[in-house]
């Protein structure tokens, strides 16, 4: 139980990433009445500064057993999605992000909390193809593990079964007492 996963491979990001919400910021900003007085500032400094900081809090890890992302400044995001529960690796380009060079890694889940969307969206990794077959390898990888090893089918059972599991093991060692 005690087990800690170990990085298998650590996503490096383009620092263009900086630049682009920089400028995909200042466009909102731009498209709201109340934005544009906050425009000047935004681009002199203060909105360099949140970027730079948003860039140097990006971390995202490939562990054997889990995908571990961490961004955000102002606003702080952690997620850890299990492998076996991606369903699916999408990348997203548009006009904007090929200008930078970068790409939109999304990433599905089973039992997504947010239908309409996805679980995690991960903005400018360098390689972003490698590194999503090197995280579809590593899940087909611990889903043969998995299958092979009986001690896991335990994970496939419904509450309910766990539950009268549990009611008669305690019946158990009530009886022998």
């Amino acid at each position: 139980m005690g087990h800690i996963d170990h990085a298998i491979e650590t996503a490096k990001f383009n620092p263009n990433i900086k630049t682009y919400l920089l400028l995909y910021v200042g466009l909102i900003l731009f498209s709201t009445i109340i934005g544009i007085p906050l425009l000047l500032i935004w681009f002199l400094g203060f909105g360099q500064y949140v970027c730079q900081r948003y860039y140097e809090n990006l971390t995202c890890n490939l562990t054997e057993r889990h995908l571990e992302f961490r961004k955000g400044y102002l606003f702080r995001v952690e997620k850890t999605i299990p492998l076996d529960n991606i369903q699916d690796l999408t990348f997203i380009e548009n006009p904007l992000l090929k200008i930078f060079d970068l790409r939109i890694l999304k990433i599905e889940t089973a039992g997504q909390s947010n239908p309409a969307g996805s679980d995690m969206k991960l903005i400018g990794i360098i390689d972003t193809y490698e590194f999503k077959t090197r995280v579809l390898n590593q899940r087909d990888s611990l889903q043969n593990r998995n299958s092979a090893n009986p001690e896991f089918h335990n994970m496939g059972k419904s509450s309910n079964e766990i539950l009268i599991e549990i009611r008669d093991l305690l019946m158990e060692i009530r009886d022998k007492n």
